[in-house]
């Protein structure tokens, strides 16, 4: 089946990492480094802004706001005031560093390109960086070619990562310290280059595919339940509101940085769905 989404915010420049949190939607607009929150009644407020390009957002357990700086490699601790470093990724990704998965326990994943995509260096495997609570960093679960979104099972055992390049889903399962063991495939998807994803209350996965221009419903094993068609490029999802079953969508025109900021074409479109997001109502 085929939805169609209606668009809420206009005007964005590349909105990405969209996360369901204090009962309102967060994401980045990635080039201008903003945090930004919308309510359910429609009100758009930015958080904070990062001197970086910014890539995926989190939360400590004590509420703490966690970004990813890209292009500095840096995991920033985020408020109103302004940020400070928490971690230093530089040693440990060749390229920009990417999404953020923050667990439970206050450890973290972030995921990095692998190699310099903007200079037209040849595509090689990374591994994730796992950052623990105590902010010390190191390269877990590899390898994976150019992973994007992260989602995590609610019983914290599974982690699921999206490899754009690589066209598949691949998952790992997550020790008590963070690190990662058993990588598997969790499902080809052929032509789609999965990039943001989330997973919803029956253990599918909703996955952002900019490279064929539309959102898929995937079961373990790469079977397409669903699909829904954006108007712009989706480049990310995340279920939230009341119920769990609005699923948000990040979309762009461009994904260049000095063509997005010169038309903002950003948008956050939106379709309501059967099943809820997982540990949603």
């Amino acid at each position: 089946m085929t939805h169609a989404t209606y668009t809420v915010v206009t005007g964005l420049v590349f909105p990405k990492s969209p996360r369901w949190h204090q009962d309102r939607l967060w994401f980045t607009d990635r080039f201008t480094g903003r945090i930004m929150t919308l309510t359910l009644d429609g009100l758009l407020a930015t958080f904070a802004t990062l001197p970086d390009h910014v890539g995926g957002i989190g939360w400590l357990p004590d509420g703490t706001t966690l970004a990813v700086g890209m292009t500095e490699r840096r995991l920033h601790r985020l408020s109103t005031a302004g940020s400070e470093p928490y971690a230093n990724l530089a040693g440990l990704a060749a390229f920009h560093c990417d999404d953020l998965l923050v667990d439970s326990q206050g450890g973290a994943w972030v995921g990095n390109f692998g190699f310099d995509i903007l200079g037209g260096a040849p595509t090689v495997s990374t591994k994730l960086i796992r950052v623990d609570p105590d902010g010390r960093a190191r390269s877990v679960g590899g390898p994976l070619v150019f992973p994007g979104g992260m989602t995590l099972t609610p019983d914290g055992t599974i982690l699921t990562v999206a490899e754009t390049f690589g066209r598949r889903l691949s998952s790992f399962r997550v020790s008590p310290g963070g690190d990662l063991t058993d990588h598997r495939t969790w499902a080809d998807l052929g032509a789609a280059t999965p990039d943001g994803i989330c997973l919803d209350a029956e253990g599918a996965l909703w996955v952002a595919s900019p490279g064929t221009r539309e959102l898929l419903r995937v079961r373990e094993g790469g079977e397409v339940m669903d699909r829904v068609q954006t108007f712009g490029v989706p480049y990310a999802c995340m279920l939230g509101g009341p119920d769990g079953r609005i699923l948000y969508v990040c979309t762009a025109e461009t994904q260049d940085p000095a063509e997005a900021m010169a038309n903002p074409g950003g948008r956050i479109e939106v379709v309501n769905v059967a099943i809820p997001g997982a540990g949603l109502p």
